[in-house]
């Protein structure tokens, strides 16, 4: 009796654990979809562009989905330990073990994308810079996009100030102006000594900080709630059998 007591107290504080994390996960994957989302989209209107860069748009909606799947899961073995249900927790063990699989496969893939990101959005540069000389200053939806990216992010171009050199913007003024968030904030007129000094970082460098900073955290959430639910799906089993044995 004390010992089938404390199995549902394991399994209770096993499965809140998984549902905080998955809580957390879930906030994670909105919120790098959210952060992200103006930049990726930057990335996809490249003429040119390599399919590895949808996959960077595809990491958010796999948080948000295993963050959604955790929640559930926790949640299932929360009840299925209170109750008692031996088909509670039979389902709750065969979700958690593909699930634990996914997770342990999904931790590597992210430790090991965090240096392929790199790669792969150097790759875009020529092709993002064309695009700013053909489009920037003449299509207004592309400018809006890049205005409001570098704003939100504090940066300026793909690598520096210099991708804007050719565009229409520059072109029109007179090839002496940058965007104003191509210069510190303090600046009224933005040219090429004032960009030169203001030395702001390209979008590429914050993108790429953006995607190593979460790669490694979500990496390592992972692989601890993977730790949680092996160690879930032990207790499930032998509450399981117990069940059993006194039915």
């Amino acid at each position: 009796m004390c010992c089938s007591g404390f199995l549902k107290l394991m399994m209770f504080v096993f499965n809140g654990s998984i549902f905080l994390a998955g809580v957390c996960i879930l906030g994670v994957g909105v919120w790098v979809k959210v952060d992200s989302g103006s930049l990726l989209g930057l990335l996809e209107s490249v003429d040119g562009a390599p399919p590895g860069v949808s996959q960077l748009a595809n990491v958010a909606y796999l948080l948000i989905a295993v963050g959604a799947v955790l929640l559930l899961i926790g949640f299932l073995g929360c009840c299925g330990a209170v109750r008692e249900s031996r088909c509670m927790l039979l389902t709750f063990f065969s979700i958690i073990l593909i699930i634990f699989i996914v997770e342990v496969a999904g931790a590597v893939v992210l430790l090991v994308f965090k240096d392929v990101a790199e790669q792969i959005l150097d790759s875009l540069e020529d092709e993002v810079k064309t695009s700013i000389k053909d489009e920037y200053g003449r299509n207004n939806r592309f400018t809006s996009l890049w205005n409001a990216t570098m704003e939100e992010f504090k940066c300026c171009g793909y690598k520096s100030y210099r991708d804007f050199n050719g565009s229409a913007f520059y072109n029109d003024n007179g090839g002496d102006l940058y965007p104003m968030t191509c210069c510190n904030e303090t600046i009224l007129v933005c040219n090429t000594d004032e960009a030169h000094g203001s030395m702001v970082d390209g979008c590429f460098t914050r993108l790429l900080q953006l995607i190593e900073e979460n790669a490694v955290v979500v990496a390592a959430v992972a692989l601890g709630i993977a730790a949680l639910e092996l160690a879930a799906m032990v207790v499930s089993m032998v509450l399981y059998k117990n069940i059993g044995n006194k039915a």
